[in-house]
Order: structure tokens, then sequence, then C-alpha cells
């Protein structure tokens, strides 16, 4: 039998960093336990009220997010929020397929593209990996806005 998993980021703004990772995924954040939101209501909107509603201090309300494809078939993502920096590269890493089926050039050029939206969004592109038949077809190594390490594959 599989399992499902979820897969957790510490992080100093958890809501910010699930909303980044909300828009490189196409993912949504759900909305609070027993709360109905209606069609285009906002779940962050809604979160806030939730906390006040169950006295959640105001310094509290962003230690922790949550992300999840509203598909269901991709991992829920959990922010935590951490006191520490992170220090070192990170050992596990999310590859984004971004191109997927598509060889040489017009791989790189849909990597490059989705590249410039993600930097608009906040993330930094680290380096370029050209494609390197048979074992790679390129890549791009980024980081989110907190420095944890992503390729567009």
């Amino acid at each position: 039998m599989s399992r499902h998993i979820q897969v957790t980021f510490d992080a100093h703004d958890p809501r910010a960093l699930s909303s980044f990772w909300r828009d490189v995924l196409g993912y949504v954040h759900p909305g609070p336990p027993g709360v109905d939101l209606p069609g285009g209501a906002d779940p962050l909107a809604a979160w806030d009220d939730f906390l006040a509603r169950v006295g959640v201090p105001q310094e509290q309300r962003n230690t922790r997010s949550a992300i999840e494809d509203p598909e269901g078939h991709g991992p829920r993502l959990f922010f935590q929020q951490v006191p520490e920096d992170k220090t070192a590269k990170n050992r596990v890493h999310l590859d984004v397929r971004a191109a997927p089926g598509l060889q040489g050039e017009e791989r790189m050029a849909a990597l490059e593209a989705e590249c410039d939206r993600l930097v608009a969004l906040g993330a930094t592109r680290v380096r370029r990996y050209e494609p390197a038949p048979p074992m790679s077809a390129g890549f791009i190594v980024m980081t989110d806005p907190e420095g944890n390490e992503f390729c567009l594959d």
C-alpha cells in the first residue's frame, strides 16, 4: 500500500513562503476548519478572522500555514515557523516539472520562461545546466524567498 506524504518547510514567514509556493505550483490555501468559504473568498483572510475568533494572539498567527493541490493529487505542503536561519544546503529539494515532454531548446526555453515568472514572485536564479543527453535533459537551479533550493526540471 502506498502512502500519502506532506512536505514540511521550516520558515521565518510561513504565510509568505506558502503564498510563494502556492503560486509556483498552482496550489490553494485551504480554509479554516468548519468554515465554508464562498466562491472567490480569500482563504488567508478567512484564517485571520478564524484565528482572531478563537483567541490566537496576533504574534502567533503566522506560526504555520499550508497549501494543497486543488485536484487532490500532489502532496500537501506545510510551513512551520522556526527561529533559526537556514545555514546549509537543503538535503531534500523539490523538482518543479515545468517542461514535461519537451526536449532540447524548446525545453530550455520553457524552463527560462518559468524561471522569469518565478523570479518575479521572489525566487532567485542560481544556475542553468545545459542538456547532456542521455543523462540530463537540462534544468535550472533556483532558491525560494527563504533560500531553499529547488530545480526547474
